[in-house]
């Protein structure tokens, strides 16, 4: 069992709980509008697992998960803790979406990713991308035991291989194959708009995918 912090409650961060609590591991979720708020999200947790969640703060989540989820847009990544999650696997789920976000400049020119961004805010933590290309729906829907043939595959990226590794067995835990597509700096592989982008693939079928991958510039 692993304790599992959330920070974002939405419809990504609210699937991940519940998957979480549905494989044993205890959920300790956060949003920026106070835990008071997150009632009934910790209510129907309690019925899938009782006393397996818990509402906090965003610092209580990042302190008390030994992984931590950032599924928050892409506007409060400075708000997110950095002292708690020193030396932690830090799940990162985000997207860049001008329109959402406000234009980023070294988003727009390709110099960096969302994860990048993510890991020089929280240079001691271990950033993997993770979870960012699949619809909210299908992390529950789509979810199948290892073996299943044509089971659905989700990408990781990371620098460190021991937490991509960490990554990748809680995803084939709650469902899903693993493609491991490098380090953070090629997660632009599965963007929005990329081949692989939210579309259901097999492991060797978004594999493909990744490789099919261009630039925006290059479009």
């Amino acid at each position: 069992m692993t304790t599992i912090g959330i920070i974002g409650a939405g419809n990504i961060g609210s699937q991940l709980a519940r998957l979480a609590v549905q494989h044993g591991h205890q959920v300790v979720i956060a949003n920026s509008r106070g835990p008071e708020t997150l009632t009934g999200l910790v209510d129907e947790l309690d019925g899938i697992a009782p006393g397996a969640a818990r509402a906090a703060t965003r610092d209580e989540a990042a302190a008390a998960g030994e992984i931590v989820v950032v599924t928050t847009p892409l506007a409060a990544i400075e708000t997110i803790p950095v002292e708690p999650l020193v030396g932690k696997v830090v799940i990162d789920t985000n997207n860049y979406y001008p329109q959402r976000d406000g234009h980023i400049a070294a988003l727009d020119d390709e110099t960096t990713t969302t994860a990048e961004l993510l890991q020089d805010h929280l240079p001691g933590a271990r950033v993997v991308k993770a979870f960012n290309h699949i619809g909210a729906a299908d992390l529950t829907g789509h979810a199948s035991p290892a073996g299943t043939p044509d089971r659905r595959a989700l990408v990781v990226a990371g620098d460190d291989e021991s937490a991509k590794a960490v990554v990748a067995d809680l995803i084939d835990q709650f469902g899903f194959d693993v493609v491991d597509a490098g380090p953070l700096a090629e997660g632009w592989r599965i963007q929005r708009d990329t081949p692989g982008y939210v579309a259901r693939f097999t492991a060797d079928e978004l594999r493909a995918k990744l490789a099919e991958a261009k630039r925006y510039r290059d479009q």
